[in-house]
């Protein structure tokens, strides 16, 4: 095996451990059960992580349950801090509270109250094009609208490359992780007529994540039938099913950041339903290289819930 294809294959099952943290914050994590999922020996696999990600092992799933907490107290007001305690893997509120404040300064309740006084107003969800939205938001708020529809999605087979960095970042290797991804698509045969989706996945939320470890995978969604062989470039995950508010958006590449703030701040805040905790995404709907005006047909996904106070 080649250096760098020895490279891939340790990037692709630590992106699998991520992953898996992300889908199990509930539950204590221990490096006995992390490094099965990877596969490395439990005497390596911290040094492993830390290697490819900069970022120990226990520092960064701490940062990602503390980022998490940060939307909820923000977001989910009809949870009480017991609530969120148990649903990040806390024992109880008074644990939760302590790591909380140790890692802020501020207490969870403290928070959610200045967030609510303070922030809600002003905040923008989305990070693209920050300086000529912010500036322009005073006068045009939402210069970007779109139908909305509510869809029960089923679950979905996806593949995946992925970017760790910020979206500047992003923009300037997103046309080599497309061809990374369709090379592989072709050469494993899963390009199947309509049925593939071609999507961005954010799992990370901007207003309170770390720039720098934004984590954004390009996806395709594959049939079910289809044998996916993860070979070091590709990796593989599931699309959760559930229920989505649904954007449909025909834009310019400048207005990405206006129809994210659409979704959330003029939709949703009226909808009788707050987000569920999952990932957001982009599904691209025609190739805007090809279009005459350069138009971007978009659908943005946003997994929700019936509020309940």
């Amino acid at each position: 095996m080649s250096d760098q294809k020895c490279r891939d294959e340790y990037i692709r099952r630590i992106h699998k451990v991520i992953d898996y943290i992300e889908h199990h914050l509930e539950r204590s994590l221990s490096v006995d059960e992390l490094s099965n999922v990877a596969g490395f020996s439990k005497y390596h696999f911290s040094r492993i992580f830390q290697g490819i990600l900069h970022e120990s092992l226990a520092h960064y799933v701490n940062r990602i349950r503390m980022e998490k907490t940060l939307f909820l107290l923000a977001h989910r007001l009809d949870k009480n801090m017991t609530d969120i305690a148990y649903a990040l893997g806390f024992s109880d509120s008074a644990v939760f509270s302590r790591a909380f404040k140790n890692y802020y300064g501020i207490s969870p309740r403290e928070y959610r109250k200045e967030y609510s006084k303070n922030c809600k107003d002003s905040f923008l969800l989305s990070d693209y094009n920050k300086n000529t939205v912010k500036k322009e938001w005073a006068n045009n708020p939402f210069p970007v609208t779109g139908q909305i529809t509510i869809e029960n999605l089923d679950e979905k087979q996806m593949v995946y490359v992925r970017h760790i960095g910020t979206y500047e970042t992003l923009a300037k290797e997103y046309v080599n992780l497309m061809q990374t991804l369709f090379t592989q698509a072709k050469k494993q045969h899963f390009l199947v007529g309509d049925q593939n989706w071609l999507l961005a996945m954010y799992h990370d939320n901007p207003e309170f994540g770390e720039e720098s470890q934004f984590r954004t995978s390009i996806c395709l969604t594959v049939p079910k039938d289809i044998q996916i062989q993860e070979d070091g470039v590709l990796g593989m995950m599931k699309l959760e099913g559930g229920l989505y508010a649904v954007g449909h958006f025909k834009i310019q590449q400048e207005q990405y950041g206006d129809a994210w703030n659409y979704m959330y701040q003029e939709w949703i805040t009226g909808s009788g339903y707050v987000p569920r905790n999952y990932y957001p995404f982009e599904v691209y709907r025609n190739d805007a290289s090809t279009d005459e005006s350069h138009t971007h047909e978009v659908d943005i996904y946003v997994p929700i819930e019936p509020i309940n106070f």
